[in-house]
């Protein structure tokens, strides 16, 4: 299945329904394919661009995502969603190792394209308030010649070397997780889901964006989040059914005053565990189910949700998903048994493809047809799965993948660092944060203050630590290995 010849298939059911709410605005279906059919054919014929050719999709949420997002498949392209959060070398790193040389982005990023720009030269830019509309005739590209098999999408996931790795998945593989997803949340036509998250995220593109529109459903993509009630205000102006979030915005939801009726059938929480506190205090404050699932970028992203009928399990990711295998497994792939901690793999039609360009980190990461999730968990008797631990050293920052290694580069490029530690501690309104931990060079003192300054120049927003502490020096093993179990032991 071609994702786009899917999306036409669906605006085609109804041209003039409403696909998309944006504020008081209101797109059609034959608003946005039409959008969507010229940006295909200024991808072909202005940038020409070829099948297969990487197309770079940095934006923030607005409703030109959508036909950008899928005018680049139609023109059997490949998508390339940039976090928006990311500053210009972090981007720069993305677009040459995808060999991007085009990109979609807006007004808004001026000044972070001409840094991109300058740095690449060749690199070409397709602005959103450009977009026009191909209607009343036939595309001059025609359908897409894309199959199961070919790339669809590339998701760069933060990596543990220091660099991000981009998972490769398919045509196939997004629509096998986009199927699954609609039997097990019995997504329908009438559904309209709310979209809080950012669209570059794998898990809001799948069930926020691909899902709803493929099953000719709608999105209502909140305009301004802050302050909450404007949330909540739209959900109920639009009598939105289904809403994705991170636990973050449902513990906001218990703590807020709201007295309303929602028209939400259902609430699903992603991206980070759900805190059983957060789950309890929700349930007995509103009567909507709201139920945990899990997933990676690796496998479109959907792995496992907890069942839309029950039975619920506080503190499960839930079970299988239709149509996808998890496992239990021990170092040597040894499948073990109920109760028994080992690493959490998942195997099926939604596994992505591997990291682009990066086969030996593919072949870290799968046993044969088991992708290895590097959670730590277990499943108990009735088939439901529990993640206890991560066996990488990843944090979950507002549900965004954060990988100590990638601050820890930067730290030790600050004049004066000796040594430096980044684990991740507890936060109420963001899930984890980043704290570091440093020593100094001899005679060297610490300007926190300024350090903080350079990480932010070089890194996103979110990650940058939210506590600095230095120490004399920073504890090791035996082998010279620093000790972060030691370091989550110090009262900060």
């Amino acid at each position: 299945m071609n994702l786009a010849d899917a999306f036409a298939a669906s605006a085609r059911l109804d041209l003039g329904k409403i696909a998309l709410f944006w504020g008081e605005e209101e797109f059609s279906y034959g608003r946005l394919f039409g959008q969507t059919l010229w940006v295909a054919e200024q991808l072909r014929a202005e940038f020409k661009v070829q099948p297969g050719d990487r197309v770079g999709l940095w934006l923030k949420n607005c409703p030109q995502f959508v036909p950008a997002l899928f005018g680049i498949l139609q023109a059997d392209a490949v998508v390339v969603p940039i976090n928006n959060f990311l500053k210009p070398a972090e981007v720069g790193f993305i677009l040459a190792n995808a060999g991007v040389n085009v990109l979609i982005t807006d007004e808004s990023m001026g000044e972070g394209l001409a840094k991109l720009i300058e740095a690449q030269p060749g690199l070409q830019a397709l602005k959103v308030e450009a977009f026009q509309e191909v209607s009343n005739r036939k595309s001059e590209i025609g359908s897409p010649k894309s199959t199961d098999s070919d790339l669809a999408v590339i998701v760069y996931t933060s990596g543990t070397t220091g660099h991000p790795k981009g998972a490769m998945l398919s045509h196939g593989n997004i629509w096998h997780n986009v199927e699954s997803c609609r039997k097990v949340l019995e997504a329908v036509g009438e559904d309209r889901f709310v979209i809080l998250l950012p669209m570059f995220h794998s898990f809001m593109m799948t069930v926020g964006v691909f899902l709803p529109l493929l099953v000719n459903g709608s999105v209502v993509v909140v305009k301004s989040l802050h302050p909450p009630k404007n949330i909540l205000a739209e959900i109920i102006h639009r009598k939105a059914t289904l809403l994705p979030a991170v636990p973050q915005f449902f513990r906001m939801l218990t703590n807020d005053s709201v007295t309303v009726d929602l028209p939400l059938r259902l609430c699903i929480s992603g991206g980070a565990p759900l805190p059983g506190e957060i789950l309890k205090e929700f349930t007995a404050k509103f009567p909507i189910p709201l139920l945990e699932g899990y997933g990676l970028s690796e496998a479109s992203p959907v792995v496992s949700f907890n069942p839309l009928h029950g039975p619920w399990k506080a503190g499960s990711i839930g079970v299988p998903i239709l149509d996808v295998d998890m496992s239990v497994q021990d170092d040597t792939g040894k499948i073990l048994g109920p109760g028994e901690t080992g690493e959490v793999c998942v195997r099926g039609g939604n596994v992505m493809q591997g990291y682009w360009q990066q086969p030996e980190e593919t072949a870290l990461v799968m046993r044969g047809e088991w992708l290895l999730t590097g959670d730590i968990g277990h499943v108990d008797a009735d088939g439901y799965y529990f993640i206890t631990d991560r066996k990488k050293d990843m944090l979950l920052v507002n549900g965004i993948n954060v990988y100590p290694r990638e601050i820890e580069e930067v730290l030790y490029q600050f004049k004066g660092v000796k040594e430096a530690a980044v684990i991740g501690v507890t936060d109420a309104r963001k899930g984890e944060q980043a704290v570091a931990f440093l020593s100094m060079n001899e005679g060297a003192s610490l300007d926190e203050k300024a350090l903080l300054q350079f990480v932010r120049e070089r890194l996103a927003d979110y990650k940058v630590p939210k506590k600095v502490v230095v120490l004399p020096a920073l504890p090791r093993n035996s082998t010279g290995k620093i000790l972060k179990t030691a370091l989550r032991k110090i009262s900060i």
